[in-house]
């Protein structure tokens, strides 16, 4: 019997890539994406199911979750795999900077309030973070906003790393409710992740010159592909972070307990939960 796989930011690189795999591997693919044309253009190439959900706004990813619950009794697989990197910091509708609440309170909500079914599931929660969270973060847990000091780059790491820091504290709460969680790095991928960014980033994503040192989506696609057909503690350890298909070093910060649960913390009174 296909399992459901829901598969957020998927109206393009490697969660569009990722959903055509598994699609072809006979699953049920939910497409969730934030633009309502590519969105509709993947599910309607595929002939499966999609919602639209920008996580700018918190209020839509509420809906989306609402939205899930209503149509899905079951779901095995919850890819958090929307986010991006900007440019200028900017403040939501919600007060919150863009880059933080696109990477990761938008995911860290929409898998809050479907936790109770994903148990139910016995799901696995797959979050795409990041080699940035290693490489970029300067995280500092009473300045989630970047309100003291922000740099685009900064931002995008730090987000990456809350990405790996909430696998962490939903593996330790809910691991044995029958929850798995995991983080993988996709590789550095020619997606249009980074088409609202500047400087180096967008040259990097953009220019065709540099484009050439990148990865393919499918390629990218294919790490998130391997860990959902995967099985959770035999071909993945729930509760880690991945880089090509093997456990991977990340930013140390990656691995303080106390860390972790106060993210958690501040990020439920941030999104009201």
């Amino acid at each position: 019997m296909p399992r459901t796989i829901v598969i957020t930011g998927a109206s393009d690189g490697i969660g569009a890539a990722s959903a055509r795999q598994l699609h072809a591997a006979g699953e049920e693919v939910v497409i969730v994406g934030r633009n309502p044309d590519k969105t509709a253009a993947v599910a309607s190439e595929l002939g499966v199911a999609s919602f639209v959900a920008d996580y700018s706004d918190l209020s839509q990813v509420r809906e989306l979750a609402a939205a899930l619950r209503d149509t899905y009794p079951r779901i095995d697989v919850l890819a958090n795999n929307a986010g991006g990197i900007f440019g200028e910091r900017t403040v939501t509708v919600d007060g919150y900077e863009l880059t933080f609440q696109v990477n990761h309170l938008g995911g860290f909500l929409l898998t809050n309030l479907l936790l109770d079914r994903l148990i139910e599931s016995r799901a696995a929660v797959i979050q795409t973070a990041s080699l940035a969270a290693q490489r970029f973060a300067k995280f500092d847990i009473d300045d989630l906003q970047g309100a003291r000091s922000y740099s685009a780059s900064a931002a995008y790491g730090n987000g990456k790393l809350a990405n790996i820091l909430f696998t962490k504290e939903l593996h330790h709460r809910y691991r044995d409710a029958g929850l798995t969680a995991v983080a993988f790095h996709p590789g550095a991928v020619a997606s249009g992740f980074a088409a609202a960014a500047r400087g180096p980033w967008k040259f990097l994503y953009t220019n065709p010159i540099a484009k050439k040192f990148l990865i393919s989506s499918e390629e990218g696609g294919a790490h998130l592909t391997w860990l959902v057909e995967g099985t959770p503690d035999v071909t993945w350890i729930s509760g880690e972070y991945y880089s090509d298909d093997a456990p991977s070093r990340t930013n140390p910060l990656a691995s303080d307990p106390a860390l972790a649960a106060k993210l958690w913390e501040l990020s439920a009174d941030m999104v009201g939960l």
